[in-house]
């Protein structure tokens, strides 16, 4: 019984956190700052959810499969956020008139 309330909430907050890299996909201003919101927010949620997973499920084929698969997860996601940003900000597309600090080209590292 605990264990399928603790289940539930993990889902639905992991689920929040998706929706919420969605919807930073939408409202943010710049690829830089989309790339940084959804990286983070989509790996928060998504290891919540295979946690929720790995506690409903203790068997040790799903266990070894899930945790294979948020490790393959938590690595690949930041990375390619990252790679993404320094794509956008490489081709120009990364201008916002709301971004004001631009380090990278004020020290020579573009």
């Amino acid at each position: 019984m605990i264990g399928q309330i603790v289940v539930g909430i993990l889902v639905i907050l992991g689920a929040g956190l998706v929706a919420l890299a969605g919807l930073g996909i939408l409202r943010l201003p710049d690829p830089l700052t989309r790339a940084s919101a959804v990286s983070k927010a989509a790996a928060l949620g998504l290891l919540l959810i295979i946690v929720a997973a790995i506690i409903d499920d203790w068997s040790v084929r799903s266990v070894i499969v899930l945790v294979l698969v948020l490790i393959a997860h938590l690595v690949t996601t930041p990375l390619s956020g990252l790679a993404l940003a320094h794509a956008s900000y490489r081709s120009g597309t990364a201008r916002s008139p709301v971004t004001t600090v631009d380090e990278p080209s004020e020290q020579g590292r573009v």
